[in-house]
This record gives C-alpha cells, structure tokens and sequence, in this order.
C-alpha cells in the first residue's frame, strides 16, 4: 500500500466553500483592477465556515416523498433528491454483516479537532490509509480525496447593476446520504450528521470511517450542527447488496435516531462507541417485536381511540393499566443515570440544586400570603414542611415522576376566600378547611377510579397553552403586587413610627416647621434609625433586587448559547442560573445594604401538626362544604392533567409513559392528609414540572431559515432529583427563621418572574403574539406560517387572547366570591375550542395550530 502523502491533498483538494448535501464553494471577483482585493476575500473564504442551501437551485419544495414514505418520521435522502428507504435490521440480513464487518475493522476518529470539511476529510482518509487491517496496494488514496467530489465547471455571470464579474466555481460531494423528517413543518434536515458515498475504481472492499467532531461544524444550510461524519469508500463494481449505498444506508439508518446520537456523545473511548452500536443495533431489530403496551389505547387520555361514555364505566380499569405500564420501569427510575456507563450525576445535582430553590422560594411566598389570609393558621413552617411531605410521596409512587406538586397562587386564593366565609358565618377555619379537603379529596379519588382523565381528549394544545400562559401571568401579577404594596408603604415622606413623638420630643419640632428638604434630612439623622417608619431608599432597593434576580437568572438560563467558556461549564452555569441568582442577590440585600431593613416573612413558633377537630361542625356545615369541595377539585383537576399533559408533550421524547388515573387518585391521597393536619393543600405545578424535563434534557441544535431550534434528544426519567430536593426542604425546617429570613420578599418577586419568563419558552400563543410585532420578512418557517393563511393565524391568536383575558378578569378580580367560579371558566374553554371556533375558522387550520413542531 502507497503512504499517504498529506501535502498533495492541499494542492488538489477544492478550496472550503459552500454545500448543500456536501459541498459547493463560490467564488467572487470585481473587474480586472480589483483582482487584487478579490483574491484576498478568496483566501478569507477559506476559513470562512461552509454555507448551502439554495444557491445551488435546490429546494425543498422539489422533494416529492415516495410512496414508502412515513409522513411523521425519519427517512433518508441522497444527493439525486431521491429518498432511500431506511435498513430494515429485522428483516435485511446485509446490516447485520455490514455492522459486523465495521466492527471487527473499525476505523473511528473521536473528538476530531478538524473544523472544515476539508481537513476532517483528510483525516479520515489518512487514517483509513494506515490501518492495519487496510490492505489496498493499487489504490491511491490521494486520489480518493479529489473523487470525493465533482466539479460542475465554470460559468461567467456579469452583474451590470453592480459592477461584479462572478465566476462560480461549484464543487459538490459526489454523493451523500443525510436524514430528514417528515413532519407538520414540512421537510427538516438532520444537521447533526452526513454520511459520504463514493465508489474508488481500484478498491478491493469496502471501508468506513466514523469521525465525531469534537464541537458541532457550521458547513451551511442543512449542514449547521454537523457533529459525525460518515465516510464510505466501496468498490466500483459490487454485488447489488453490497453498494456504496447499501452500506451507507446501513449507517445512515443507525445514526438517524437522535437519542442514538446523544449516546454517541456521552462514549469516551472506541469500545464504548462500539458498545453504543451494538446496542443500537438491538433496539432496531427488536423494535417491532416489542407488544404493544396493555391497554395503552384505552386508558391513555393522548390516545387517537374516540372517547366513549363506556370508558368512565370501566371502574379501576386506569389505574389497573396505569400501573401496569408504569411498574416494569419503577426500578429504572432510580438506576438510570447512576449506574452504568452513562452516568449523568453533575446534572442531577445541578437539577436537584436547582428544584430546591424552585420549590423552597414559591412555598415560602406563598405560606407568607396564607400567613396574612388566614392569620397564622397556615404558616410559612406549615407550608414548607407540607410540601417536603408531599413531595416526598409524591416522588416516590407518582407514574410521572418528573412532575412537581405544589401549593400554588389559585389554592392560595381559594384558602383566602375559605377564610372569608369561616369570618362571615362564624365557622371554625381549621375544622372547616378539612371538611372542604375531604370532600375534594374524595371527588378526586372518584375521578381517578372511574377514569375521568380520558376528558383530556378533549383539551387542545391551544386549549393548555391558555391555561399555562394564565398561570405565568399570574406568577408576573404576584410579583407586581408585592412590589407595589412595598411602594404604597414606603415610598412617601419620611414618617415617624406611633409613639415616638412621646419618646423624643425633639422629633416633631425635627420634622415640623418650614424646613427644607435637606435641612430636613440632616434632622432625621439625628434620630435613632427605630422611629424611622418609612424613607426611600427601601422599595427602591427592593425593585432593584427584584430585577437584578430577574437579570441574573435569565442570563446564565441563556448562557449555554454563548460562546464562552467550555460547554460542559456553560451547561453547569445555566442549569444553575436560579440558584445563583437568588444567593447572589440575598447577599446583597441582607449583608452588603444591611443598614436598609427589607421585608422579610413572618415565622411563629406554634405546633405544626394539629388534628382538625371536626366535631365544631354541624352537618349543615358539612354539606356546605361538599360544593366547595366540588369546585376545588375540578381546579385541581385541570391543573393536575394539563400540568402532566404538558410535561409528557411529544417533543419532551418520555419513554416510560403516563399515569394520569393512578397520578389523580395520588393527589386526593396526599391531600387527604394536608387537609387533616391543616397543611396547605397542592398539585402538580406549572412551569416547574416542565421546567423540570427542560433541566434533565439533552437537546441538538438544529438551523432552519436562520433561526436556531433546540430539539430534545433525551430526557432523564428519574426521581431522584425531585426526591432529593423535597428532602433537603423538609430538612429547611431546622433553617428557619436565620438563615432563611436573610432571602428577601423582593428576592421571591423575582424568582416569580424568572419562572414566568422561562415557562414561556416553547409557547406557540406566545410566538404567534410575537408575530403581531414582526414584520413578515422575520417570521419563522413554522408549519403554522407554510400552511395556514397569516389572516386566520391572527384571527386564531386573538381568540385566544380574549380567552386568557377572561380568565385574567375572573382569575384575578379582587372580589373573591368571583374567583370560586374560575374553574367553571377553564372548563368552558373545551366546548368554544371544539364548537365555537370551527364556526369561525375552518378545523383544518385549526388542527395545524394545533399540531406540534418537531
């Protein structure tokens, strides 16, 4: 075999430039007098990353998918603009062999340094040149890198209007291979990978090369995130199975798999990455072996099967299959990520760091606003150690593992309103909050036992996403209020606290009389700081530290796109923006502007358990509450279904599968016990379920129309990270009122809107209200924008907005008697989705909203 000549692939190697599936390079030159000027922007082109698309003429509008082609999935394309079908590994023995032939001679490059296509290909032919097990004396490698690619000539275009000669020189990849989806959006790229087919005359077999680079390339349009490379060299002439394109598809079909990919990533050495193959190899080959789980179209409310009056009839038969379907993986959801190879324990911790203060800081909040409704009856100790409990048991027996239970901003008003009538009636509070739990719990325990969850088919994504963005609207409204109570009280004058006229005399002639304003301010200092009631400096400190939180938490949330620092340190910032932010800014608050007293909550030192006693209640009493009972677990309800639904949303990729049935009686057991102990009642929490997934996700970049896309590779399902986190708040306790009371309110008000901020993420109403404010040339090509009119678009979000304004009136009305019909409201929202607006736009635009974007 020749030794490969390194220094030859320079001179004969087309210069770095542009690609669609492979490669195209572009050069511009002025006149004759500018040549000069010319040839120094060819050798800037040479670094310059590689960009494609349709300048080479194209498009994405020319693929017409074959008839074996799955409309939501993944399949392959080559360079001829022709789809291949995917290696079928349970039926087409050739990818077994293909796979075993790779294996026992494996040429694969990891963490390649390389970042253009040119060098990397250099690489892979270098090292496939100098592999042992590589005997190919009549081939000349060198010359495989010129064959690699084809040179579609030269052509002179003379631009008049500019002055400009151009002379295109195009250099394509002979051929490829690279996967795209099928999807409502239309036809997506798989970015992150491209396999290289090339037939060598003088081969004697074939060869592949992997190589994973090691930071994703920018080689241009469809080819933005490109982080495996796949090179396949095969004899000119070979049996019709054993092709150049046989064996890419081979490849092709194992990499297509984004959670495969993520795999990939996480191998260290080339037996790992071997390992990660084979096992790939196993998923596809059983995948259609796998039965289909027990009555998954049954009892799953995200089913296709048409809901049935039958269904609720069917007692048990949810929970039953509920259960079944989630037991098998119950001892997965405490190894996975722990034991093995692909040990992720960083990001549980930074997960469980980041829930801690995700749920402490929210249950400190609003105990505080339950503190001041019911007049220490519920507390902020009552509150932390409820949702430790809760949380506790929730983690361990929920079928969705991943959700998070809470006391949220609604319970909390419906406990305030509770207080109001127990005031007007002159009925025992502790007594009467049970009774109300009781039944609630009951209602609750019936829903899941006769599987009212199925009633989720009736909810459309537009439908939940009302909902969630009222939720974090109420988060925002929340702070807001805080924020203005500390400028109603503070923001005035300089007063004097009661009684202080009567300590220091002097003070009134201090501040009476005709004084300036400085004048009056040097007086002040001679008072003790106590009698001080109000000065300025506190709520505009407070603000400040409200904002700053914000600031803060919402950077390093975003500074895993930055270019700085190592990315592993980028993921760690990011996903421990909250944490920081808060410590960073109650340091601030309580050490570095000590001498400004800040409102801080109130802790009293009263029992924590306490048996409701029931007997104060007359049976008219009792009755009473079943109506209250009834209203507070149809919002529990909604809130419990539409927070799973969305953290079991299709682009989220969860594996082990729901629970709603077995989930729901879960949440009327745990609050069985609340309300008898008198602890604030709770459910699953949006945004911090979602918020959840995101910080256990795996995401791929990927580029279309110049705006960046994230996609979830893969989601950690475990429950270690809430489990930890509720321990660690029950352990709080002991931390209360020092160090705890050292977190200032203003600090919460800002928690409040980093967690409205991010839940927005991933919000379709929210991007199409955007596109109110864009103008149409920066609209993103979503499937929405490809397929339905902008005009009915507009007309679909402002429905919408009017549907979130109305349950912002009724939700956030300071009359409270109004506030308990609220979940009649949400209820509402079901029959105008499916009955009133197809009146107005027609269903199929509806159901293309309604879609997702993968």
């Amino acid at each position: 075999m020749e030794e490969v000549n390194l220094n030859q692939f320079t001179a004969e190697a087309p210069p770095s430039g542009m690609s669609k599936n492979g490669y195209f390079f572009q050069e511009m030159e002025q006149r004759e007098a500018e040549q000069e000027e010319g040839s120094e922007g060819r050798e800037e082109g040479q670094d310059s990353p590689i960009a494609c698309g349709d300048d080479i003429h194209l498009y994405d509008n020319q693929i017409s998918p074959g008839p074996d082609t799955d409309d939501s999935g993944c399949v392959l394309l080559n360079t001829s603009r022709k789809y291949v079908t995917l290696m079928n590994f349970e039926e087409e023995i050739r990818a077994h062999r293909d796979l075993d032939g790779f294996l026992a001679r494996a040429s694969i490059l990891l963490d390649e340094t390389a970042a253009s296509l040119d060098d990397v290909l250099k690489r892979m032919l270098h090292h496939v040149g100098h592999d042992s097990h590589t005997s190919e004396p009549s081939c000349n490698f060198e010359d495989v890198m010129s064959m690699l690619f084809t040179d579609a000539g030269a052509q002179e275009v003379n631009d008049k209007s500019q002055s400009f000669v151009f002379f295109d020189d195009v250099h394509l990849l002979s051929e490829t291979i690279q996967g795209v989806t099928a999807t409502a959006t239309g036809v997506q790229y798989q970015q992150s990978w491209l396999c290289i087919l090339c037939n060598v005359k003088h081969l004697q077999r074939r060869h592949v090369c992997i190589s994973r680079l090691e930071r994703p390339q920018n080689w241009g349009e469809n080819c933005c995130e490109v982080r495996y490379v796949i090179l396949i060299l095969a004899p000119l002439k070979m049996k019709s199975t054993k092709t150049a394109m046989e064996l890419g598809r081979t490849f092709a079909t194992l990499f297509s798999d984004i959670s495969f990919r993520q795999k990939l990533l996480e191998t260290k050495t080339q037996e790992e990455f071997k390992e990660a193959l084979v096992f790939q190899r196993h998923q596809l080959t059983a995948v259609n072996q796998q039965p289909t789980a027990l009555g998954k179209e049954e009892t799953d409310p995200r089913s296709h099967k048409p809901l049935k009056c039958q269904d609720f009839f069917k007692a048990g038969r949810g929970i039953y299959e509920d259960l079944c379907r989630r037991l098998p993986f119950y001892p997965s959801d405490f190894t996975d990520g722990i034991v093995g190879s692909n040990k992720t324990l960083l990001k549980y911790m930074t997960t469980a760091i980041f829930l801690y203060i995700a749920i402490l800081l929210p249950a400190i909040a609003f105990g505080s606003l339950n503190d001041e409704s019911t007049r220490g009856e519920i507390d902020v100790r009552k509150t932390i150690i409820g949702q430790s409990i809760g949380g506790v048991i929730y983690s361990l027996f929920a079928g969705s593992p991943l959700v998070i239970p809470l006391t949220t901003a609604p319970l909390a008003i419906f406990i305030s309103v509770i207080r109001g009538i127990c005031d007007d009636y002159n009925l025992d509070f502790p007594a009467f909050y049970a009774c109300i739990g009781l039944w609630n719990c009951l209602f609750l325990i019936l829903g899941g036992i006769f599987n009212v969850s199925l009633l989720m088919k009736l909810f459309k994504r537009s439908t939940e996403e009302v909902i969630a963005l009222f939720i974090s609207i109420a988060f925002v409204v929340d702070a807001v209020k805080g924020t203005v109570k500390i400028f109603q009280r503070y923001y005035n004058a300089p007063t004097l606290t009661n009684r202080s006229i009567e300590i220091f005399p002097q003070a009134g002639d201090l501040l009476g009389g005709n004084r300036s304003g400085v004048a009056a301010g040097l007086a002040l200092n001679a008072l003790p700081e106590s009698v001080i009631h109000c000065s300025r400096e506190r709520p505009v400190l407070c603000l400040l530290l409200m904002l700053g939180t914000l600031w803060m938490g919402y950077t390093l949330y975003q500074f895993k796109r930055s270019p700085f620092l190592h990315a592993k340190m980028r993921e760690v910032l990011s996903d421990c923006a909250l944490p920081i932010s808060v410590l960073m800014f109650s340091f601030i608050g309580s050490y570095v502007f000590s001498d400004i007293e800040l409102p801080v909550f109130k802790v009293h030192d009263r029992p924590i358990f306490k048996v409701a006693p029931f007997e104060r209640l007359s049976p008219m009493n009792v009755l009473s509450a079943m109506g209250l009972g009834f209203l507070l677990a149809l919002l529990i309800f909604i809130d419990q279904n539409i927070v799973v639904s969305l953290t079991n949303a299709p682009e989220n990729r969860l594996l082990k599968g729901t629970a709603y049935h077995w989930d729901l009686m879960l949440s009327g057991l745990i609050n069985i016990l609340m309300s008898v102990l008198g602890l604030p009642w709770m459910h699953a929490a949006f945004p911090h379920s979602t918020l959840h997934v995101r910080q256990l996700a795996f995401v791929e970049q990927r580029v279309e129309g110049g705006h960046l896309y994230e996609t979830i590779v893969q989601v950690k399902e475990t429950r270690l990270t809430s489990l930890a986190a509720n321990i660690f708040i029950g352990v709080s306790v002991l931390l209360l009122p020092i160090p705890l009371q050292w977190i200032p309110k203003p600090v919460l008000y800002g928690l409040f809107l980093y967690i409205a901020l991010t839940s927005i993420d991933g919000n379709q109403m929210c991007d199409r209200m955007a596109l109110l404010l864009k103008e149409q040339t920066s609209y993103p090509p979503t499937h929405y924008i490809r397929k339905v009119p902008q005009r009915k678009i507009h007309y679909f979000t402002f429905l919408q907005m009017m549907q979130l304004l109305v349950l912002c009136t009724f939700g956030m009305y300071p009359i409270p008697y109004m506030k308990m019909i609220f979940p009649l409201l949400m209820i509402l929202l079901i029959p105008i989705r499916n009955n009133v607006l197809p009146r107005i736009i027609e269903a199929k635009y509806l159901d293309i909203m309604d879609a997702q974007h993968m």
